[in-house]
């Protein structure tokens, strides 16, 4: 028997502050949002068909680095970054990479979750 394989539907941040998430992402992505429980909140999806970005409330907090993180592509890193910052992230360091000319910096959201502006190809 073949089956087909899984396709992503979603990808869920554990988080303590449904509003805060819902606003910083869905600010950067310009992303609504799309449905809303007590403890669960989606935005649309990331491109036509493709996967949500859902936030879940939960009671602990964040505790160490992400074993992963989401990587975005963008035209502009500085740019980028400086409205990430205005939205409420935290840089952690400056752009780097191997290539001067296409640099990517690593990011936290509000709730400390690891993410990457990278130089679009």
């Amino acid at each position: 028997m073949t089956t087909a394989p899984p396709k992503l539907n979603g990808v869920v941040f554990d988080c303590a502050d449904l509003e805060v998430m819902a606003a910083f992402w869905g600010g950067l992505l310009g992303m609504k949002v799309t449905s809303r429980e007590e403890d669960w909140l989606d935005l649309e999806p990331l491109h036509p068909g493709g996967a949500t970005l859902s936030f879940q409330r939960v009671p602990e907090g964040k505790k160490s680095k992400n074993r992963l993180h989401l990587d975005f592509d963008v035209l502009d890193v500085r740019a980028a970054g400086e409205r990430a910052r205005e939205l409420g992230a935290t840089p952690l360091g400056e752009p780097m990479g191997n290539n001067p000319d296409k640099p990517f910096q690593v990011w936290r959201d509000p709730e400390g979750n690891e993410f990457c502006l990278c130089t679009a190809s």
